[in-house]
C-alpha cells in the first residue's frame, strides 16, 4: 500500500486524510499512539512544538492536552479534548484553543494481520481561508503530515520497537 495524503474542500472549511500501512501489528502501533508523549515524535522540529500538561497524561474521553508551538515564527497555544477514546481502534480529539476556526482530528487503526492501517481525518476552518489556506495553511499541513508518515515509517518499518 502506498501512503495516501490529501486535502479537499469540505463544506465551509477543509478535510485532511493520511492512509499508510506499518508492518507491525495492532498491540504494537496503537500503544504508541495511545502515549500523547509520542505526539512530539510525529511533530517536525520547525514547529518547537510541546507539550505542557503536566505528566502523566491519562487518554480518555475528557482529557485536555495543551501544547505551545511555533508556526511560521508566531507563538501558538493550543488546546485539545479527547472527544472519542476507543482502544485499540480510534479516538479524536478536537480544539477547544488554537489556531483553527476548528480542528477534529480522528485517528483510526484497522489490524490487517501482522500489519496495521493507520488513518487520519481532519476536518477544519480556517480564518480568512479563501485567502490564506491556498497560501499558507495547505502546504503546511501537507509538510507537517508528510513528515508525520514519514517518521511512522522510521518508528515502525525497522521493526525496532
Amino acid at each position: 500500500m502506498r501512503d495516501e495524503i490529501t486535502i479537499s474542500k469540505d463544506g465551509r472549511g477543509y478535510r485532511l486524510f493520511t492512509r499508510t500501512a506499518l508492518p507491525q501489528p495492532l498491540d504494537v502501533v496503537f500503544p504508541f499512539f495511545a502515549d500523547a508523549k509520542n505526539l512530539d515524535e510525529l511533530t517536525p522540529p520547525f514547529l518547537n512544538f510541546r507539550i505542557v500538561t503536566p505528566d502523566p497524561i491519562e487518554m480518555k474521553v475528557g482529557a485536555l492536552i495543551d501544547y505551545k508551538l511555533r508556526m511560521r515564527g508566531l507563538p501558538i497555544s493550543w488546546r485539545t479534548e479527547i472527544t472519542a477514546w476507543e482502544p485499540p481502534h480510534r479516538f479524536m480529539d478536537v480544539q477547544l484553543r488554537g489556531p483553527y476556526r476548528w480542528w477534529r482530528h480522528e485517528h483510526r487503526f484497522v489490524s490487517k494481520g501482522d500489519k496495521t492501517i493507520v488513518e487520519d481525518e481532519v476536518s477544519y476552518g480556517v480564518p480568512l481561508g479563501v485567502l490564506l489556506h491556498p497560501l499558507f495553511i495547505k502546504r503546511d499541513l501537507l509538510n507537517i503530515f508528510h513528515y508525520r508518515l514519514s517518521r511512522m515509517h522510521t518508528l515502525f518499518d525497522d521493526a525496532g520497537r
